[in-house]
């Protein structure tokens, strides 16, 4: 049966400490909502002690959100964990997460101390925290390059003395996942206690694995993970929330589960980036702008056959609206074809064929195709009769100025006249050729590209019309957008049924 694994956010406290990250505690509150809303379970709200700023912000979080436990970070010292209980004064739930580096390095070189006086300050620490909040988590900071025998012991010690969150960081990032893993599976068989507290991971990704490690530790028994919104966090980062939580849900047989709502993983991810001004590298996995987009031709036919056939992860899981075809010269028919359909075209393969061999010798002297570019190239491809000519177009305004236009037209065998006035010329023409059609038509989109430069500039007008629910292109180019306009309008008007 699965357990719960708690998803404890450190976004608020180890992910601000990156250089040029710090928020006003009005930001705080604002990711501390959206957290809230995401699901995770425990908020790490930040250091009281270290700034008046902080310790404000842990007040105003508490006070602003319920369900999830508000945390507190501590030294070990007395101080430190009376100002963080004072800070989560207001909080629903509390809790103190205070501890004490033992590893050698960090006893030695660090506190200038001992095994025993560490093991010491460590019992003293989570005592005095225990009688002032509802629940205590001790971190003992490097484990991962701690002597495993004395790390059971200090675990065992604090369990004894009443944390009942134990967690175990490698705080820099050294740890393979074998090595973090086996010193999990060390302390769940060595510590006689265990089963009284919970394990947590909290992994750095100095080498890039700390999401692996992370996993790692859970797959050996920890039931709680130390993460932070995309990953941020001191130097390469932490183990970041999205990725734990969506591999854990990729794979069935982890035998855990988390509360995560994972539809608001995309949507809590920008708002992070946004205040903390914090760029999202664009193939950072699950929130990076490419993690669901496919250029090469081959995984593109391949995902237009079946989703599943290159996605591991359907993208609305996470709140992607869906995957991205991006159009390069890398592309194939199959992507090409996708998107003129998006556009309302449908060829057969003989003309699909011609427009891919321009669309080609488009792509190789640009980056990437938008849609501007191909309904450029499209106009070049569509070819029709005639039923509507446009005679003659006289207008006069400007826009933003009102306008008037009169029209000629020959419709069929019949040449008809009309005049409108409108918010300005390009309006008026318009207004005054609709006069004379028999069908509803709605203007759903104008674009104008410039196609030449200089002085007398040539545009190209495409219009989108929608009648009948269904879309049907114009296209005009002129040195006149006026007269672009309504060349591309009645080119529209030409591809409707005829009445």
């Amino acid at each position: 049966m699965s357990e719960k694994l708690w998803i404890f956010d450190t976004t608020l406290r180890d992910g601000e400490q990156v250089p040029g990250c710090q928020l006003d505690t009005r930001e705080k509150i604002v990711v501390a909502k959206a957290l809230e809303a995401l699901g995770v379970d425990i908020l790490e709200a930040g250091f009281p002690v270290s700034s008046p700023g902080d310790f404000n912000s842990v007040v105003e979080i508490s006070k602003a959100v319920e369900d999830p436990i508000i945390c507190a970070l501590s030294r070990a010292v007395e101080k430190d964990i009376e100002v963080a209980a004072e800070a989560l004064k207001f909080a629903k739930q509390s809790r103190i997460h205070t501890g004490i580096g033992v590893s050698g390095y960090h006893i030695e070189h660090k506190f200038r101390s001992t095994p025993d006086a560490v093991l010491e300050k460590a019992i003293k620490a989570v005592k005095f925290a225990r009688n002032l909040v509802g629940e205590v988590e001790f971190y003992a900071e490097d484990a991962g390059r701690a002597d495993p025998e004395f790390l059971a012991k200090i675990v065992e010690a604090v369990i004894k003395a009443g944390a009942t969150v134990i967690n175990i960081p490698d705080t820099t990032g050294y740890c393979l996942p074998e090595q973090y893993g086996n010193i999990i599976r060390f302390l769940k068989e060595n510590v006689s206690n265990i089963d009284k507290a919970i394990l947590s991971t909290h992994c750095h990704n100095d080498l890039g694995l700390a999401t692996a490690n992370s996993l790692s530790g859970v797959l050996n028994g920890a039931r709680q993970v130390e993460v932070t919104m995309n990953g941020i966090g001191e130097r390469a980062g932490n183990t970041s929330l999205e990725e734990v939580v969506m591999a854990i849900k990729s794979h069935k047989e982890v035998p855990v589960y988390t509360g995560i709502n994972t539809k608001k993983i995309y949507e809590t991810s920008r708002i992070i980036s946004k205040l903390m001004n914090m760029p999202i590298q664009p193939n950072k996995a699950i929130v990076g702008r490419n993690a669901f987009a496919h250029s090469s031709g081959i995984h593109q036919d391949g995902v237009l056959k079946n989703r599943e056939n290159y996605e591991i992860i359907d993208p609305k899981d996470v709140g992607v609206e869906e995957s991205s075809i991006v159009l390069t010269a890398r592309s194939g028919r199959a992507a090409l074809k996708h998107h003129l359909k998006l556009l309302g075209f449908e060829f057969d393969k003989e003309k699909l064929d011609e427009i891919y061999a321009d669309f080609l010798t488009l792509a190789d002297s640009k980056r990437d195709i938008g849609r501007k570019d191909l309904l450029s190239l499209l106009g070049e491809h569509l070819e029709h009769a005639p039923f509507i000519e446009m005679k003659e177009v006289y207008y006069e305004g400007s826009e933003g100025e009102g306008g008037h236009a009169k029209v000629v037209l020959a419709i069929g065998e019949e040449e008809k006249k009309s005049e409108s006035d409108g918010n300005g010329p390009v309006d008026a023409v318009i207004k005054s050729i609709k006069k004379l059609i028999p069908q509803q038509v709605i203007l759903d989109e104008f674009l104008i590209q410039a196609i030449t430069k200089g002085s007398d500039d040539i545009c190209k007008v495409h219009m989108r019309l929608m009648h009948n629910e269904r879309p049907y292109h114009g296209f005009g180019s002129e040195t006149d957008i006026v007269l672009a306009s309504a060349k591309a309008f009645i080119d529209a008007l030409n591809k409707l049924p005829v009445k």
